[in-house]
């Protein structure tokens, strides 16, 4: 096995509620292997992003969802759910992003890998 294959590890998915429970547009923040994380549903989508503003200490599970993006109650920043990427002022900086996957009405984030150029 090689050096490239032995860095990779398995996902350790982990169940963070029933896919019935997330409704559209709605954000749940929860906590997984100490990782402060926020799941949204939009449309058919789930998307799973860290749980704090880039810009400030704030969950953003407390924010508004709409058109795939999240926006921080304080101080207005908003995020893109796929990406991660800040989209408006004051932040600046990209949030991570963890995969998502829908196992039966299970929905199962591992915050083990989040994207590489985020996290």
């Amino acid at each position: 096995m090689s050096a490239a294959t032995d860095s990779v590890a398995a996902p350790r998915w982990h169940r963070v509620c029933a896919l019935a429970d997330l409704k559209d547009d709605t954000a749940l923040g929860t906590e997984i292997e100490g990782v402060p994380v926020c799941v949204v549903r939009a449309g058919e989508r789930v998307y799973a992003v860290r749980d704090e503003c880039s810009h400030a200490d704030v969950q953003l599970s407390q924010g508004e969802v709409e058109d795939g993006k999240i926006e921080c109650w304080l101080h207005g920043s908003q995020f893109d759910l796929a990406s991660g990427k800040a989209l408006t002022l004051p932040a600046i900086d990209p949030v991570p992003t963890y995969a998502v996957t829908i196992d039966g009405d299970d929905v199962l984030v591992d915050v083990a890998h989040s994207n590489p150029e985020r996290g």
